[in-house]
């Protein structure tokens, strides 16, 4: 039975994060008000809860769920399986999520601030960059 990591993260915005989570290849994440168990790769059901969680079967045969389970301050914490943090889903794999994840806050708050985006371009690093404007 794999052990759980719980991973602290910047994330705060449920529906950023949910957004990110489909750009980097999950279609099906539950979210939920109250948090649910996780589940083992047996099926078994694990004490560790969250409220966003993308399920074993989505993940690969021998994965865990992974979680986000939201904590007092409002952040976001991750909860992954050695196993999986091990295979697929390393600080790297969370690394590229809570780019993606900055990229959706940004592309949230910018214009509710009164920013436009003036140009958006993909590097060869992967790295996103995004001009912002604001006319006075």
């Amino acid at each position: 039975m794999s052990h759980f990591t719980s991973i602290k993260t910047q994330i705060k915005n449920q529906e950023a994060l949910v957004k990110a989570l489909e750009d980097v290849g999950f279609k099906n994440v539950e979210v939920h008000n109250d948090a649910q168990h996780l589940y083992g790769f047996v099926g078994d059901v694990r004490e560790q809860t969250a409220e966003v969680i993308i399920r074993r079967q989505h993940l690969g045969s021998a994965s865990n769920d992974i979680g986000f389970k939201r904590q007092e301050d409002g952040q976001f914490e991750a909860i992954i399986s050695e196993y999986d943090r091990a295979y697929q889903y390393s600080q790297q794999w969370l690394n590229q999520l809570t780019q993606r994840y900055g990229y959706h806050t940004l592309m949230e708050t910018a214009p509710a601030q009164g920013f436009t985006v003036e140009e958006e371009e993909v590097l060869a690093d992967g790295t996103i960059r995004v001009v912002v404007g604001r006319w006075a």
